[in-house]
């Protein structure tokens, strides 16, 4: 009832401006792992995978466009049939623009997290056509689920991770200084206190500092830090949000603040991962310590609410994406000036 309570008091102050399901209707069961995008003429994209269910062979990336505040109905935009005929699942769509008529869309293929491998399209259309997809090269994975970042000398970072069998689950990054025609890995960061940790997202700070933050196995959030513009990165250490095992993701505001989407949750005592609800919105100044402002869902479901994805626009407003009970993605615009609690001064 208190979340409930917490939720209603959010809406009455107008933080949230709207929620609607983007893939409403869909002709298979099971949508999850979205991606959001503001495309160069304002409008917004999305994509995620959807099919029979995730690890089959039938899902596939599917790609909308949400024009004069409607999302048009999605499309097919990527699968894993292969040259031999065979066919894989395909997995962690990521949407990213770097220059305004550029759209890339990045993708895995493979049966499972320990053998998928990286792909990747372009549009210079915002999505009506791609180009034919390609393979990224050896040992490169590309964003494993949160998006790139663009850094002060052009340079494009991407977060990425893997899932080994022997070595546990590894957070490294990508760069790329030539614009994605070739990729450079750095890492994988140490894991710290013990920190199995994957899916990073990287935020800003003032005088050049770079975090990066995300999900564990250890029923926290992590965090790690470069201040050599992603060269180099600190030993994972935890903030002081929980975490169920479940992705999360994070973007660095305007106004000086840091905002995450997660789920507030630790693990059970019946097993090592919790809930995915409920999903909340926190902030903070230091990407250090962290205030839970907003509950974004809090009824108990199923499968929960799952695998965020945050960005900014330029109209200064926050869009939210995430799996809903992996069965649609739903769609959330935050006003962050009224998201109250934390405030960042120089």
């Amino acid at each position: 009832m208190a979340l409930l309570a917490f939720f209603g008091s959010a809406l009455a102050q107008g933080e949230v401006v709207e929620s609607v399901f983007i893939n409403e209707g869909a002709s298979y069961p099971q949508s999850h792992a979205s991606s959001i995008v503001e495309l160069s003429s304002g409008t917004l994209a999305a994509a995620w995978f959807g099919g029979t269910n995730e690890g089959n062979a039938d899902v596939v990336i599917w790609y909308a466009r949400r024009e004069r505040g409607v999302w048009l109905p999605a499309r097919e935009v990527a699968n894993g049939v292969q040259v031999d005929g065979s066919r894989y699942p395909t997995w962690n769509p990521v949407l990213f623009r770097p220059k305004p008529e550029q759209l890339l869309l990045f993708y895995k293929v493979g049966p499972g997290p320990r053998q998928w491998w990286g792909m990747v399209m372009s549009s210079n259309d915002a999505g009506r056509s791609w180009s034919k997809p390609r393979r990224l090269p050896e040992g490169i994975l590309g964003p494993i689920k949160n998006k790139p970042v663009v850094l002060s000398d052009g340079a494009w970072l991407a977060g990425s991770s893997t899932e080994d069998a022997v070595a546990g689950w590894l957070v490294h990054f990508e760069i790329s200084r030539d614009a994605g025609a070739t990729w450079a890995r750095i890492g994988p960061v140490a894991k710290g206190p013990g920190l199995e940790a994957i899916q990073p997202s990287i935020l800003f700070h003032r005088g050049g500092a770079l975090q990066a933050v995300g999900r564990t196995r250890q029923g926290v959030n992590y965090q790690t830090w470069s201040h050599d513009g992603g060269g180099t990165w600190s030993p994972l250490t935890a903030i002081d949000l929980p975490n169920p095992n479940s992705g999360t993701d994070a973007v660095s505001l305007r106004d000086g603040r840091q905002l995450m989407v997660y789920n507030h949750s630790a693990h059970r005592a019946d097993r090592a991962e919790g809930d995915r609800y409920p999903l909340d919105v926190a902030l903070s100044c230091d990407g250090v310590s962290w205030t839970r402002v907003l509950t974004l869902e809090s009824k108990p479901l199923v499968s929960g609410y799952a695998y965020p994805a945050a960005i900014q626009t330029a109209d200064g407003r926050v869009h939210v994406t995430y799996t809903w009970d992996r069965k649609k993605i739903k769609h959330v615009i935050l006003d962050p000036a009224k998201l109250k609690g934390v405030s960042c001064t120089s």
